[in-house]
């Protein structure tokens, strides 16, 4: 055998041994960020501010949100309009995440959701809104934890209004 046929072989025995192991870790990572997303419904529900930001990234968090501003740097700034959105509700809060989609590759994942929230607001008006969310997750101290946030809705381009309740 020759020294290439040898280091060919060394290799292919290498990825075929490692290749499970990757996507163990990685299968492992999208299960404790689905578990992530979980924790996240249970605290909008419960109108829990600290567990909502407990979620993301204590520092180097950027969050374009639906709300004006146009975004939130920082956990204290996208703080403040959780306590806002979550101020401005009386009663139960609905709310739920599908189609989860997420990509892990080493200490930083992606992923994409629909969000749907069903609140009454402090005027008495029921409010149904659904939302489109895109997530950069990053692995710190061994938590995934969100860093950085996209959260749209689709806009008709004709009359520039918003389909609050956007539906494939």
């Amino acid at each position: 055998m020759t020294v290439l046929t040898r280091a060919t072989g060394a290799l292919l025995c290498a990825a075929t041994l490692i290749s499970p192991a990757v996507a163990l870790a990685a299968s492992s990572d999208k299960a404790q960020i689905e578990t992530l997303e979980k924790q996240f419904v249970a605290a909008v529900q419960a109108k829990d501010v600290a567990k909502i930001m407990a979620l993301y990234a204590p520092e180097g968090l950027f969050v374009f949100d639906l709300v004006p501003p146009r975004q939130y740097v920082g956990q204290a700034a996208y703080k403040k309009d959780w306590e806002g959105v979550l101020g401005g509700t009386v009663g139960a809060v609905k709310f739920s995440v599908s189609d989860l989609d997420v990509t892990a590759v080493g200490p930083v994942a992606y992923g994409h959701s629909i969000q749907t929230i069903h609140f009454t607001g402090k005027n008495g008006k029921a409010n149904d809104l659904i939302v489109r969310v895109t997530d950069v997750y990053r692995k710190m101290g061994g938590k995934w934890l969100i860093v950085q946030e996209h959260v749209s809705v689709p806009v008709d381009l004709d009359t520039g209004k918003p389909d609050m309740m956007s539906k494939p």
